[in-house]
């Protein structure tokens, strides 16, 4: 009864939907724990790129049952887009589940987060605006509505209206904006309830019974452990928890029901948005990253600072989730840098070289990277099946990442397609 935890090791974006897609291919059930639609994921598949947001990587697979978990925050509008999307080019979508104590992102939610980030100016977060943290806020201040309300309009409309007393005095007194009125705001979530409808279940019971049947699960995280609202880079973090420990209570599974813990990392560092990045580099080295990776968000369309691999805070993430395997994408990228670099410690403002994460906010945001190097490779890898057919520098540089985190690299990204890579992960 193998079940297996996915997560990013970096800020996010660092190929999981790939990864996750390819796994999905030998596993029984996918499921999402965490986040909203502030997160994206491309996958290419016989020629063909989709672009999820929601709706789990497995959903490609029509055997395997996708299920997006109570952690999650769910808009409404943009998972129908999803569905509708998808069963357009002919995807199978009927095997998708979602769990009843999900909670709905409300249109107040995004024109509240909208309107914060508006108002922080230059101190903005740099949320991707989807009102995905004030969910998360009203979740945990207990008036959130949740996905089984679009099984009880009644309920629905009354949580909308408790919520409106407090969040119209804080659109009209504090951004000027003009009052919400209750029952339009019902009206149009309501509008998606009965699409919604055969697709809502009780996915705790579904994954438990699935696990002692035997079955291969995958839990599949969004973002990045340094984007965790406890453990990342605060405050420039998501609004949730996206390390391995949150696939427990994001699903309703038991933490001893988890095998694996599979980490993503890039064979070098990304960033989007605001927040200290100490191996972000200027200089050709990163504009090849960035134009070789095309490095372009999938849900923001915004532009990913590019950098060395920053083996400190990846160290870091293997140590929260309790990795026991990493994923390596996109080494295919580095073909044809002179020489590949790696962060190994950082300095701190005071000259201090420390090798772990700083706990204190200020120590990181003054760290710079303390570098070492390894000659580059000009042969192009795509495609490359076994570590075997690496040239001799890739594999040193795959190897000596593996030394410096204590965890063995069990699939390689050599190319874009779905089957460009080196694959001995275990489930």
């Amino acid at each position: 009864m193998p079940a297996t935890v996915v997560i990013g090791a970096q800020w996010g974006d660092e190929g999981k939907g790939k990864v996750v897609d390819l796994l999905a291919e030998r596993s029984d059930v996918v499921a999402r724990f965490q986040g909203g639609n502030n997160a994206g994921h491309t996958i290419v598949a016989d020629d063909q790129t989709y672009a999820l947001h929601l709706i789990p990587s497995g959903i490609l697979y029509p055997n395997t049952l996708c299920v997006i978990g109570n952690g999650v925050v769910v808009d409404p509008g943009v998972l129908c887009r999803e569905l509708d999307h998808l069963q357009d080019r002919g995807v199978d979508v009927s095997n998708l589940r979602i769990s009843g104590n999900a909670h709905l992102i409300m249109p107040y939610h995004v024109q509240l987060d909208t309107q914060s980030e508006i108002r922080l100016g230059q101190l903005s977060i740099g949320t991707t605006r989807r009102g995905i943290g004030p969910c998360y806020m009203d979740k945990a201040a207990r008036i959130g509505v949740r996905v089984q309300d679009l099984l009880d309009p009644g309920i629905l409309r009354k949580k909308v209206a408790v919520a409106l007393e407090t969040k119209n005095d804080i659109l009209e007194l504090i951004y000027g904006e003009p009052r919400l009125d209750a029952d339009a705001v019902a009206d149009e979530v309501l509008v998606n309830a009965e699409r919604l409808r055969p697709y809502i279940a009780d996915t705790s019971l579904l994954i438990d019974t699935a696990i002692r049947d035997g079955s291969t699960v995958l839990f599949e995280g969004a973002q990045g452990t340094l984007l965790d609202i406890d453990h990342g880079t605060y405050p420039f973090v998501t609004s949730s928890n996206p390390i391995a420990g949150a696939a427990c209570t994001g699903t309703g599974i038991g933490p001893t029901r988890i095998d694996h813990v599979l980490g993503v990392s890039k064979a070098y560092t990304t960033r989007v948005g605001e927040g200290p990045f100490p191996t972000e580099i200027d200089d050709a080295a990163g504009r090849h990253m960035a134009e070789a990776g095309h490095e372009v968000g999938t849900t923001t369309g915004r532009a990913r600072r590019c950098g060395w691999i920053d083996l400190v805070a990846l160290r870091y993430a293997v140590r929260l989730s309790g990795v026991t395997q990493l994923a390596l994408t996109k080494l295919d990228v580095l073909s044809g840098l002179d020489e590949v670099r790696f962060c190994t410690a950082y300095r701190t403002r005071e000259g201090e070289v420390i090798h772990d994460f700083p706990y204190h906010q200020s120590v990181f945001h003054g760290c710079t990277p303390v570098y070492e190097s390894l000659p580059g490779w000009d042969e192009d890898i795509t495609g490359c099946q076994r570590s075997e057919d690496l040239p001799p520098k890739a594999r040193a540089y795959v190897d000596r990442i593996s030394a410096e985190t204590g965890a063995p690299i069990t699939l390689i990204g050599t190319g874009q397609g779905r089957h460009e890579v080196i694959d001995q992960v275990e489930l």
